[in-house]
């Protein structure tokens, strides 16, 4: 079987009824890879695939909310971006600074803004669910992946929580 889509086109399941496409989607000066999968295709329906797309297509709008939940989480000590932050600064030391876009003299603000987008991970399956519905991967280093944040989103686009990959 398969779904069709005005966005994605012909999604077709897999042998074992799972659905997934990819594509690297050009932002800024980058290129983000966007994945969109369901363990069965009997669980995404039109309206979610609807949302994906619209997600796809705002990626900026949906970047800023995301880097701008990573800045409230500065407000706590023990949140998972302070973490990122210091451990970044104690991995890099003085290296960091050449992973920064802007050096304004507020080192977690500007980590925040140097981060790179890599990924972006649709969950079609969890539309209108409590689980993410789309997952945002942040690096500083693009060669170093494993050293990433994740901002999880509902359906609605609103970002639910910030995590480190660990």
């Amino acid at each position: 079987m398969a779904i069709e889509h005005d966005f994605f086109g012909l999604l077709e399941s897999g042998p074992d009824g799972s659905i997934f496409w990819s594509e690297n989607v050009e932002f800024g000066d980058q290129s983000v890879t966007v994945d969109l999968t369901a363990p069965d295709q009997d669980d995404v329906s039109v309206e979610a695939l609807d949302v994906a797309a619209s997600m796809v297509s705002s990626l900026e709008s949906i970047d800023l909310a995301a880097r701008n939940a990573m800045v409230d989480e500065l407000d706590s000590r023990t949140s998972e971006v302070t973490e990122y932050v210091l451990q970044q600064q104690a991995a890099l030391g003085d290296q960091l600074d050449d992973l920064l876009t802007d050096v304004s003299g507020d080192t977690h603000i500007d980590v925040i803004k140097a981060l790179q987008l890599m990924s972006m991970t649709i969950l079609a399956d969890e539309h209108g669910g409590a689980d993410p519905f789309a997952v945002l991967e942040y690096a500083l280093d693009p060669d170093d992946t494993d050293d990433v944040l994740l901002v999880n989103l509902a359906s609605d686009g609103r970002v639910q929580s910030v995590t480190s990959a660990d």
